[in-house]
């Protein structure tokens, strides 16, 4: 490993044209990638990382254009400038000497064309190899990055993969013209925290193996502890602190960087709060100020007597709700869409939830969790089983008698955008719940349009959110305000239980930390009853009271939050537990 950089960004400024003027995304960046080494990019959704990434690559769209600063490039023989380097010439480096993994493996692969075909046409335009080499040096690639049955695969669509195999192809992909930068762009974002940790495991290997160096971006500190050797925090299109991961994780200077530390689920703790961003700074007038979070509330833990305390007061109530021997099944079609088997997502469980409470549902994706949350809502018809919702039967229930059991019964997807009607205003959406069911008696006071306004007004700002925000439209809002809309109209009818289904596994860190505070504070207001589903540890032991930790369809095991984590019965159970990205940086020194 040699100490000079093979990579340099100098002052680097990339501006986008919009309707209301140019829009700098990117401020004076400077940092270096030395060889052989990982330099880990860290930040919020709108931070610049992404949008250095790709000016690094020129892959900007085209409102978008460097107009300041360097990137140099040490090829070995002669160090180049690729800030606006020609396409035609740029084509010489990029997918061959500098190449990149993008975060969303489904939409970066061409769903028409086989994996194979499209890691051999790589191969045969950059390498040159005829077809028959190209399609050995695939099966090879794909070996290399422990793709199970690699003759198999290069014969499949990219809808037959799993999340974690789909990305394992993106790296063969981006590996296969042995480059000497790998980018990679959020590549464990959307996976599992074991997919994941084995994914950031074969990134390590591949990288001593062929002396890559490696830029890594990512919103999660944790996984950036894991992998990299310096860190460049960006806040608003600047590098506001660069250094050598151990320093700037365990002293960081920076209020913006101490506060995505300290925000991340710490589970050998059970906090009553977590801290955020905003306990560290504020911005006035484009000015941060550091703050000192001397609030008592950062300090609160819940302790082990506390737990055990309210458990024993939950289970001295009515189960509000009860699963038994659910089952679901799934027909297997055929060529002529016969029925040739079924497969088991939930293989008959059962557990009660207490009024208050919140039970976390934690496993692998594909583990039946969110069938299991879809069924007990009668989404999904289950196959078997019976949902006891205070004391009626939901498995038995006629529509109309389900429709009134919405009002009790409400669920928080995982993609809020995908769960607004983009067409529809934030007020409409919230107010439309209100709206369906005025006709019932206990809701007939919002059959008048300025009752429902008034309930959508003080939803919103009880989620955080101002009342002028009914007049706009979902793809107005972030990704955590989107979540924030989506908990206002679950909360419309007053529920008594809501699902949280995967509701912030797609948020970053600092943003997850304010929604996850948000659900508590709801939780005690208005006395609600989660079922949390989630496949990462660490947010489900902040969240629960008790845990069902869920595997192949069914529960390895249940029980108090606290001791589920620290002291598992299941083999699986500390499998997940150490699949959990920590800041503990003693194995990377």
């Amino acid at each position: 490993m040699n100490d000079r950089p093979i990579l340099s960004v100098n002052q680097l400024q990339v501006d986008f044209k919009s309707d209301q003027g140019i829009v700098p995304a990117v401020r004076n960046v400077s940092f270096e990638l030395m060889q052989g080494q990982t330099l880990g990019i860290v930040g919020e959704s709108g931070s610049g990382k992404s949008v250095t990434a790709l000016a690094i690559m020129g892959l900007l769209a085209q409102t978008g254009k460097i107009t300041q600063g360097e990137i140099l490039f040490d090829t070995g023989t002669e160090q180049v400038n690729l800030a606006n380097m020609p396409s035609e010439r740029m084509r010489q480096y990029r997918g061959d000497r500098i190449s990149m993994i993008f975060q969303e493996p489904m939409t970066s692969l061409n769903p028409l064309f086989t994996c194979g075909y499209q890691i051999i046409e790589v191969l045969q335009l950059h390498q040159h190899l005829s077809k028959q080499a190209a399609t050995a040096r695939a099966i090879q690639l794909f070996t290399e990055v422990k793709l199970p049955n690699p003759e198999q695969i290069i014969k499949r669509y990219p809808h037959e993969l799993s999340g974690g195999q789909l990305q394992r192809v993106m790296i063969a992909i981006a590996i296969c013209c042995n480059p000497m930068i790998l980018i990679a762009d959020e590549p464990t974002t959307a996976l599992d925290v074991t997919v994941q940790a084995t994914i950031l495991d074969l990134l390590r290997q591949l990288q001593q193996e062929r002396q890559m160096s490696i830029v890594f971006i990512s919103h999660d500190l944790g996984v950036i502890a894991q992998i990299a050797d310096r860190v460049a925090v960006m806040y608003k299109g600047q590098v506001v602190e660069f250094g050598q991961t151990q320093a700037i994780f365990r002293e960081p200077q920076h209020s913006y960087t101490k506060g995505l530390v300290a925000c991340r689920p710490q589970p050998a703790l059970q906090l009553k709060y977590l801290p955020t961003v905003s306990d560290y700074m504020e911005e006035v007038n484009g000015e941060i100020i550091a703050l000192e979070p001397n609030s008592p509330r950062l300090k609160e833990v819940v302790t082990l007597a506390d737990s055990e305390n309210r458990l024993k007061t939950l289970e001295a109530q009515p189960a509000l709700l009860k699963v038994r021997d659910l089952r679901v099944d799934f027909p297997i079609r055929g060529v002529w869409g016969e029925t040739r088997r079924y497969f088991v997502a939930v293989n008959n469980i059962s557990f009660d939830v207490y009024p208050g409470e919140t039970l976390g549902l934690v496993g692998e994706s594909g583990c039946g969790k969110t069938t299991t949350g879809r069924a007990i809502l009668r989404l999904i018809k289950p196959t078997g089983g019976d949902v006891w919702f205070e004391g009626k039967n939901v498995t038995t229930m006629g529509a109309e008698e389900l429709q009134r059991l919405r009002c009790e019964m409400q669920i928080v997807f995982q993609d809020p955008y995908g769960s607004l009607n983009p067409r529809m205003s934030v007020g409409d959406a919230i107010a439309e719940p209100l709206e369906i069911h005025a006709h019932q008696e206990q809701f007939k006071n919002f059959q008048s349009a300025l009752n429902r306004k008034n309930r959508v007004a003080y939803l919103l700002e009880r989620v955080g959110l101002d009342r002028s925000a009914m007049r706009r439209y979902p793809h107005e809002f972030s990704g955590g305000q989107r979540q924030r809309i989506c908990i206002a109209r679950a909360l419309a009818l007053n529920p008594k239980l809501i699902i949280a289904d995967e509701s912030v596994s797609a948020l970053d860190v600092s943003v997850q930390a304010q929604v996850l505070n948000l659900l508590k504070e709801l939780q005690a207001e208005f006395g609600l009853t989660y079922i949390f589903i989630s496949h990462d540890l660490s947010v489900v032991k902040f969240m629960s009271d008790r845990i069902v930790v869920m595997n192949k369809g069914k529960i390895e095991e249940m029980g108090a939050a606290d001791a589920i984590y620290n002291y598992p019965q299941q083999p699986y159970t500390q499998t997940l537990i150490d699949a959990i990205p920590t800041l503990d940086l003693a194995t990377t020194e």
